[in-house]
């Protein structure tokens, strides 16, 4: 009888262990799939904060653009349609859970990218413009935020990889899916995106 006690009681306390393995080892895998969502959501904000910080930078450009009155409207037109597009589309974080959502974002954000690379081709009519001190200035922090917006999409995209192929590997991927921890999008290059800009000079 003390035997059967012990057998049960040895089998019991095995229970528990494997039981709390289990539970400290699901608090691990949820605790780090936190940890990888806020990566991404942290390197959302960057890239957002640099869409932003172009955004910003359009009124003054194409105000000081403006000033030039044979400068082409139609471009002009074009750069400020496109910002109104691109500020019209809410950068949530949930955006990225949402693939329709998201390619219309990075479509819209695409479209201001060409549109201003048009203005700048076209800028290269106008010698005077060109050395006109307010739009250099202009023209370097538009070109330096470019630059950033590329850094901050590839990293999004690291970050994005990372979280993505850790809610897919067993058995992670329970944990994953019972708390709703979903796919995110990647930034992609937009059709086209690879030819330069068009500039038909009559």
């Amino acid at each position: 009888m003390k035997k059967g006690l012990l057998i049960g009681c040895s089998v019991a306390g095995l229970i528990l262990i494997v039981v709390a393995v289990l539970i400290s080892w699901g608090i691990g895998a949820y605790n780090n799939l936190v940890t990888l969502d806020e990566e991404v959501n942290k390197g959302w904000s960057l890239v957002e904060n640099q869409y932003q910080r172009r955004i910003d930078l359009i009124p003054n450009l194409v105000n000081t653009v403006k000033g030039y009155a044979n400068f082409e409207k139609e471009v002009l037109t074009g750069v400020t349609e496109a910002r109104a597009k691109a500020s019209s589309i809410q950068a949530t974080p949930e955006l990225m859970n949402n693939p329709q959502a998201f390619q219309k974002f990075q479509q819209a954000q695409g479209e201001l990218g060409s549109a201003l690379s048009r203005l700048l081709v076209t800028v290269e009519r106008y010698p005077e413009l060109k050395a006109n001190e307010n739009f250099l200035q202009l023209q370097a922090q538009l070109e330096g935020t470019e630059n950033r917006i590329s850094v901050e999409r590839k990293k999004f995209n690291e970050a994005v990889q990372i979280y993505n192929t850790t809610i897919k590997k067993f058995p992670t991927s329970i944990f994953a899916s019972l708390y709703g921890f979903k796919d995110k999008q990647y930034f992609q290059a937009i059709a086209g995106a690879e030819a330069p800009p068009k500039v038909e000079f009559n």
